[in-house]
């Protein structure tokens, strides 16, 4: 047991010290708490639901709070349902929720079983193509190279050359030299990133910066200590189709619900077939061909 547990346990310990059972109860040794006509609150149950981290005294509290909520639950409960009308309606109730339950799980658990296996690279392209339109950005994004040095940084002239270059040997020069003098180095050639977090990286002072961006492919700035250099090597703007690496996840996500949806139909579909045939469906009205 760690330590908060074992704090909270002790303090639970003082708030129940005057608590007596006045007949035997097996508790199946668990420690009870509180008990409301016959209902025991466990220890047991309690401990878990407090939050993590929480001092030793806002743990008490909660607990307190926590007991006598129970408490006015089981009261409550028992206040209604000695007072409310008896009609049915909640029976029917429970049952339709139980019977959504049942028939979710059972679902869910054949889809687990029959769509279990991943879905290939192959069948994720042709969905998001024959899919594009919903897949749009929704916020910029942008591929390229960021690289921040010191004003008095050596040979920036070469840096200036090198940034605009996208060739694997200007790249190994930047990387070589941003080892020594770089303050800041980022490459991202080969991943889409949110606009945003590029624009966090420069001093730019401009009224759109997001459009300064995809205008400007070669973005050179200077404040009273840093170069600021950025190279855009492409460029996708909100309402654009989103590239396939961003879409990937959403469009699995999508095509796994397809699968399933179109799945569950037919076993439903397949069950009521095969009851027909089985004559175990009879229709009284307006299904007379059928027994």
């Amino acid at each position: 047991m760690n330590r908060r547990i074992r704090t909270v346990c002790l303090a639970l310990w003082g708030l129940i010290a005057c608590v007596s059972c006045t007949q035997e109860v097996d508790h199946k040794g668990k420690t009870p708490l509180v008990e409301v006509d016959g209902q025991f609150l466990y220890r047991e149950d309690l401990v878990p639901v407090i939050p993590v981290g929480l001092p030793a005294a806002d743990s008490v509290r909660f607990a307190e709070e926590y007991m006598r909520t129970w408490a006015e639950d089981v009261l409550l409960y028992d206040k209604a349902r000695r007072n409310i009308r008896q009609d049915g309606e909640i029976e029917r109730l429970v049952e339709a929720y139980r019977k959504d339950l049942v028939m979710n799980r059972y679902q869910q658990e054949l889809v687990n079983q029959k769509l279990a296996g991943d879905i290939s690279e192959q069948e994720l392209e042709s969905y998001y193509l024959d899919n594009r339109q919903l897949f749009t950005v929704d916020r910029p994004l942008i591929k390229g190279l960021f690289i921040k040095v010191p004003l008095t940084a050596p040979h920036v002239a070469n840096v200036r050359r090198w940034y605009r270059q996208e060739e694997r040997e200007a790249v190994e020069h930047l990387e070589k030299y941003s080892l020594r003098n770089a303050v800041k180095y980022e490459y991202f050639y080969d991943k889409w990133v949110p606009v945003a977090e590029v624009l966090d990286l420069l001093p730019l002072k401009h009224a759109e910066p997001e459009t300064y961006l995809e205008k400007n492919r070669h973005v050179e700035l200077k404040d009273t200590a840093f170069y600021y250099f950025l190279n855009v090597s492409d460029y996708r703007a909100v309402g654009e189709p989103e590239p396939y690496e961003v879409a990937r996840a959403h469009a699995r996500d999508m095509l796994l619900n397809t699968r399933r949806a179109a799945f569950l139909r037919q076993v439903r579909h397949d069950l009521y077939d095969n009851a027909l045939e089985s004559n175990d469906i009879v229709y009284y009205i307006g299904r007379t061909e059928q027994r």
